[in-house]
């Protein structure tokens, strides 16, 4: 595959326009380091004249959040016809949608935290649900837009209801799971080592908690019993196969074990475009199982096509 010709989409419309272009920039340097001609594209509104001009032989879709992680950019790719890297259209529009994903992940046997989808304008005063609960957009990432509830507190978020709010109207309220912040990858159909996300800054993985410098730890192996180091890896590849990922994805877990040693596990989501800068989950994952950035990129293209 060395010489052939990468496209790496970066950038794009969506919140997570600044972690994207992190994510392709790095791909993008680790693919010319592994002898692929590189062409980096910031996505656009006429992406789809701009790769049908360029041609490319492979897409590398380095992409987060909307338009690029919810099918819509692979929907483009299909019809060009370029193969590329990551899940298909159904598996990303799926996965994006955070209430739909539960109902096949729950259909799937893999535990998930009691929740309910709501019109955000539709909660007003009146709590949806017993505090502690979290609300988040239907269709983000990053964290955007994910207020907790707190037990105690009189009122559900006052920013629901506001005009500053940019995250879409349809919001899923979930049952708080305490406890610690698991996370595992995908590759193909190999699952990767279990990650401890600690967050340094206070008790949310939130969006400076994930890229801001010190924003967190990462431990790896995560310290857990060895029965639940497994369990979270098997639900992770039984998640990535019900959605239908191809490519690379990483599952996030919630796991409290404040009362007893197994605890709850919960599944929270399955990112079919996790962050791919050297120092991000997955390449940790990867580097952890005996493979470099270089490796990982390159077998990212080489698993690329259409029809995914």
């Amino acid at each position: 595959m060395s010489g052939k010709h990468v496209a790496v989409l970066m950038g794009g419309l969506s919140s997570e326009r600044p972690v994207s272009l992190s994510s392709g920039n790095a791909c993008a340097s680790a693919l010319e380091a592994e002898g692929f001609r590189v062409t980096r594209i910031d996505v656009a509104r006429d992406i789809a004249a701009v790769l049908a001009e360029l041609k490319p032989d492979v897409a590398f879709n380095a992409l987060h959040g909307p338009n690029g992680e919810d099918g819509t950019i692979q929907g483009i790719l299909e019809y060009l016809q370029i193969p590329y890297t990551h899940s298909g259209v159904l598996a990303s529009a799926l996965a994006m949608d955070k209430d739909r994903a539960k109902a096949v992940a729950a259909a799937a046997g893999i535990p998930v935290a009691e929740g309910l989808v709501l019109d955000r304008h539709e909660i007003g005063a009146v709590h949806p649900m017993k505090p502690p609960y979290v609300v988040k957009p239907v269709c983000e990432g990053s964290s955007f837009g994910v207020v907790i509830v707190r037990e105690g507190q009189s009122h559900p978020p006052q920013v629901l209801g506001s005009s500053d709010w940019r995250y879409g109207d349809r919001v899923l309220v979930e049952r708080y799971v305490a406890g610690r912040e698991l996370t595992c990858g995908v590759m193909g159909d190999e699952v990767l080592g279990v990650t401890e996300v600690v967050p340094l800054s206070g008790a949310f993985y939130d969006y400076d908690a994930k890229y801001a410098a010190g924003g967190s730890s990462h431990v790896i192996p995560a310290q857990i019993l060895p029965n639940i180091y497994q369990k979270v890896q098997t639900l992770a590849l039984k998640a990535h196969q019900a959605m239908g990922c191809r490519g690379v994805s990483r599952s996030d877990f919630r796991y409290d074990d404040r009362l007893s040693e197994d605890g709850e596990l919960v599944w929270l989501e399955v990112n079919t475009q996790p962050g791919m800068t050297p120092t991000s989950l997955v390449p940790e994952m990867a580097a952890h199982a005996g493979r470099s950035f270089g490796d990982l990129v390159r077998w990212m293209v080489e698993d690329a096509s259409c029809s995914r």
